[in-house]
């Protein structure tokens, strides 16, 4: 770890995650290279590696903010809101995910790589983000839906995501296959795909 202050040391791993972030807008993971990455810090490539080992812990790095602002937001819910509907509720989550979609972009990936090329500590600290966005989500449903059983929620919700990018995002080269091979399918917003799944889990119960 390079020598400076803690906020120093923050301020520098977060330049790094937000230079990833950008040129994950128009690259594809396996485009983007930490000499890639560096080019648009102010500092030089070399130093990358006082901060991130790999890019896969970059890319952690990306989703754990992710996971800790969505949680963030969803603890807020749980705290402020006294009850809620089941559309309610499935209208906030879609909407919360909506603002999220570089969590679900990256959701699709090999998260399996990510994690495998991260160190145990960089895996851990996103491990307690991805935590804390379980519990904020069974934090919601105790309060506002204590008749739900929430690990079925959460069982099947979370691995649910992992799906949802690739069916509201397509690539002019997917949709042009789709079209030859003349297939009878539309894309939905990732609000409508989200929505739906909550509705179904809670039963519509209010």
């Amino acid at each position: 770890m390079p020598k400076g202050s803690p906020e120093l040391t923050a301020s520098r791993r977060e330049e790094i995650i937000n230079a990833c972030e950008k040129l994950y807008e128009t690259m594809s993971f396996k485009e983007i290279t930490i000499k890639e990455i560096g080019a648009v810090t102010s500092f030089t490539r070399t130093s990358i590696y006082n901060y991130f080992q790999t890019k896969e812990e970059i890319f952690l790095a990306l989703m754990q903010r992710e996971y800790e602002l969505w949680a963030q937001e969803l603890s807020a819910l749980a705290e402020e809101k006294e009850g809620m509907t089941a559309e309610d509720f499935a209208d906030t989550l879609a909407k919360s995910l909506e603002k999220r979609q570089q969590l679900l972009k990256l959701l699709a990936m090999n998260h399996y790589d990510m994690e495998e090329n991260s160190r145990a500590e960089r895996l851990t600290d996103f491990k307690v983000a991805y935590g804390a966005s379980l519990d904020a989500v069974r934090a919601c449903l105790r309060k506002f839906f204590p008749n739900t059983d929430r690990e079925s929620f959460i069982f099947v919700f979370f691995p649910f995501l992992f799906g949802v990018y690739p069916y509201t995002f397509a690539t002019e080269k997917q949709l042009s296959a789709m079209r030859e091979a003349k297939m009878d399918f539309k894309m939905h917003s990732i609000y409508e795909i989200i929505y739906s799944c909550v509705m179904q889990l809670l039963g519509g119960t209010r």
